[in-house]
């Protein structure tokens, strides 16, 4: 089915919220609050001063920093401006925010006085009270740039778990092409109401949490900005200022569950708790559900593709429907899926191969990387994910794991996603990662990385036997380590490639 373009850029958003609710709330931040009106009126102001710091069109700003209403106002700014903002996961060491800085050839950096130290050699603004100030010393004349909806506004850069990190750039479309076809396809709680209040609090640099304020910006919503994921915050906000939707990847989720106050909370004012990113395991999702008595949907998607391109909607969360509960969902409307083998040739329902996806979302490309673009950007349109995945026949997409994480085991083929969430539901598990080590006979072995929780004597022939009674014998692991904490990349991603190191040091290859 073909759909309207209706999409706009986030600019023009932003204006008509000023216009039509012009004393309503739009962001909540640090005990601030700013209204569409002034949000409008600022971001004229941040346009105009870019301009006269001499900056044109196309040019990069960098922003590195935590999540904050400030960074909204640049980023919202930047793009009535024509130009394009590059938010920098903070949790980066120096030397990756030193390779971002210079791939993106960024004209200005932006920065909390927290970072100040960050080298960079051209103009640079601090977003405290010295922000402010430039800001208001600015025009608030009306923008004279033009500004299309195939327009680049926004830079993010990959997790870089293999190799270094891509600018993924992506247009005003991109943002804002998605909302009109839900409402027109009747999917209400992918969109949140107008007046409505979203909870901030995934990284500014990550598609989760800069999406939740171009999604705020495009549906007219109060963006309740969390500097960082802190659950006790998030538990109080729901409450205290009615937060309607909230998007959590799955380890914060678990932390938020964790929490004392978690215990005693009046949840009753949270419509919808959406959580992506990376697999959940199926008693975590059970917990939350019964927990927080609210529509639950998972959201899958990529940088790539401005985030979610595929759901698992509320009515799939019920009782009798847990054989999809451990799928992504199906494909939003406006969107195609298809399973490639290796080849790159379609595959029929049934079989795993890697997710390529097609839709109004997907990015014009990398910055800079013309054989990486092509790479995974077919001249149709079509986006290879580099996700491995099935399809039934109704639809519903089951994510296996990243095709470069899979074990192959005796010539059986292990995806560590698979193998984790049956070893996740073990009451002594606090958290767990699979991956391949090297075995005289198998080619590789399967081995669990587990944390244990506190107080727990967990072994090895305990982990071993309850994964054996979910899942078939050669996915379980043949050991197992505990350690203290798993490493995880800014984003919160296991990186698995830290874990196999040790592992695979002195071998030819890291799969055999």
């Amino acid at each position: 089915m073909d759909y309207p373009d209706r999409s706009r850029t986030i600019g023009s958003a932003l204006s008509e919220w000023a216009a039509g609710t012009p004393d309503a709330i739009a962001l909540r931040c640090a005990g601030r609050t700013t209204d569409w009106k002034t949000y409008d009126h600022h971001a004229t102001q941040v346009a105009n001063g870019l301009a006269a710091m001499g900056f044109e069109k196309g040019d990069r700003i960098a922003y590195l920093g935590k999540n904050a209403d400030r960074a909204c106002e640049l980023l919202m700014g930047a793009a009535r401006a024509g130009m394009v903002l590059v938010p920098i996961i903070w949790r980066l060491a120096p030397a990756e925010i030193a390779f971002i800085l210079k791939d993106c050839e960024a004209a200005a950096l932006f920065v909390e006085p927290l970072f100040e130290g960050q080298e960079y050699d051209g103009p640079r603004v601090i977003m405290d009270e010295r922000f402010d100030a430039w800001r208001d010393a600015q025009s608030d004349a009306p923008v004279k740039i033009p500004v299309e909806t195939g327009d680049v506004f926004l830079q993010l850069y990959t997790s870089g778990t293999t190799g270094m990190p891509k600018g993924v750039m992506l247009t005003h479309r991109n943002a804002t092409v998605l909302r009109p076809i839900m409402q027109d396809s009747g999917i209400g709680w992918f969109t949140s109401e107008p007046g409505e209040s979203v909870i901030h609090a995934m990284p500014f640099g990550h598609i989760a949490g800069v999406g939740t304020i171009t999604g705020a910006v495009n549906g007219g919503q109060q963006a309740i900005i969390h500097t960082e994921f802190d659950p006790a915050a998030l538990i109080r906000d729901v409450q205290v200022h009615k937060a309607k939707w909230c998007f959590l990847v799955p380890a914060a989720l678990q932390i938020m569950l964790d929490h004392p106050d978690a215990q005693d909370a009046d949840f009753s004012n949270l419509e919808g708790m959406a959580y992506g990113a990376s697999p959940i395991p199926l008693d975590l999702l059970k917990r939350g559900v019964e927990r927080l008595k609210c529509d639950f949907a998972q959201m899958y998607g990529m940088t790539e593709t401005y985030g979610t391109v595929v759901a698992l909607a509320p009515e799939d969360h019920l009782p009798g429907r847990e054989h999809v509960m451990r799928s992504a969902g199906k494909a939003l409307p406006s969107v195609e899926l298809k399973i490639l083998d290796e080849n790159g040739n379609p595959l029929p329902p049934g079989e795993i191969g890697e997710i390529a996806i097609k839709g109004p979302t997907t990015m014009a490309g990398y910055w800079n990387r013309p054989e990486e673009t092509a790479r995974a950007l077919s001249d149709d349109g079509w986006l290879r994910t580099g996700d491995a995945g099935i399809m039934d026949e109704e639809g519903y997409l089951f994510i296996q794991d990243r095709i470069k994480d899979m074990i192959i085991s005796g010539g059986e083929n292990v995806y560590p996603a698979e193998v984790e969430s049956a070893i996740y539901g073990h009451p002594d598990i606090a958290d767990v990662a699979v991956i391949g080590v090297p075995d005289a006979k198998w080619g590789e072995a399967v081995k669990a990385v587990i944390v244990r929780r506190p107080g727990s004597d967990l072994d090895e022939a305990t982990v071993i036997a309850h994964a054996r009674a979910k899942i078939a014998g050669f996915k379980c692991p043949k050991s197992v380590d505990f350690i203290d904490a798993l490493p995880r990349n800014p984003s919160g991603k296991i990186l698995r490639r830290e874990l196999r190191a040790p592992y695979w040091e002195g071998q030819e290859r890291q799969v055999n």
